[in-house]
């Protein structure tokens, strides 16, 4: 059975959105009232936004909350190639689209916080304030080091829906809770004329970069998630709370592994409740 705080978080109402962003459809889903300060969610490499469903209605019940599908993932369209700088424009306009009122909060996971800290540079006066969870700021994410499918032409093919639901598992591997891997599960797959694959377009995973040296200077709040045995060291850390020129404090998350909503969900929410607290404390910048 699963626990209640779970079936509570899914059954809160969500209302899903699409934008062309380029000649390609952006999904998103939202939770709250449109025209209320909020907070923009993005996913990690190859996954979606199905991936916040048990997140986002915990975070804040005063504020819009919104998570995207980027391009190449989930129920959006697909392109022939990516970047981040792309990748940045579809957050920026279902910021627009979803109804967030004033400067959002981004947060973003793995890929995610690439994206996350590419907004900031390139939108700073525009932003309320960045969350980056567990991202490992180098030269290659952890889903194209470990699955290598940029060298695949197109996504594996399964015979049945069964297969490849056991065939789920984060990247890296790590333990996670069961109902929240199934329910994910669940909304990565689909179905195509002889089989099943997955949603994301191998071509996602395109090494995509990020340098903590390339980070400019942020004027609005921020802060770092770590997860005890992801992928994002201390050293590395450190290094870009230099490079942004102010203290901006590390989470880290305990016993948590690199996809820490699927293992440490509770503890996730209650470090973004306890910085969303904490900023609203501070003196509004406009």
């Amino acid at each position: 059975m699963n626990p209640h705080w779970f079936n509570a978080a899914l059954s809160s109402p969500a209302d899903c959105g699409s934008i062309d962003v380029a000649g390609v459809p952006i999904h998103y889903r939202g939770w709250g009232a449109r025209g209320q300060h909020g907070i923009l969610l993005i996913h990690g490499g190859a996954a979606h936004a199905h991936w916040w469903d048990h997140i986002a209605p915990l975070i804040s019940s005063t504020r819009r909350i919104v998570a995207i599908d980027l391009s190449g993932h989930g129920d959006s369209g697909h392109r022939p190639s990516y970047s981040l700088d792309m990748w940045v424009e579809e957050a920026m306009a279902v910021i627009e689209d979803a109804g967030i009122f004033g400067p959002p909060i981004i947060v973003g996971h793995s890929l995610g916080g690439f994206i996350t800290m590419r907004a900031v540079n390139a939108f700073g006066s525009h932003i309320g304030g960045a969350i980056t969870i567990d991202s490992p700021f180098r030269e290659r994410l952890p889903e194209e080091a470990t699955l290598r499918y940029d060298s695949f032409n197109s996504a594996p093919i399964y015979s049945n829906r069964s297969e490849i639901l056991q065939r789920f598992h984060p990247v890296p591997d790590q333990e996670t809770l069961d109902f929240v891997s199934a329910h994910i599960a669940e909304n990565s797959i689909r179905e195509v004329g002889t089989g099943w694959s997955w949603k994301f377009d191998p071509k996602v995973l395109g090494r995509a970069t990020l340098w903590p040296k390339s980070f400019s200077r942020f004027d609005g709040p921020i802060a770092f998630f770590r997860a005890e045995f992801g992928l994002v060291t201390e050293e590395m850390t450190d290094f870009i709370f230099k490079r942004m020129g102010r203290v901006a404090p590390l989470i880290e998350i305990p016993n948590a592994g690199h996809a820490v909503m699927l293992d440490q969900p509770l503890a996730l929410v209650t470090g973004i409740r306890t910085l969303l607290a904490e900023w609203d404390s501070l003196p509004l910048s406009n």
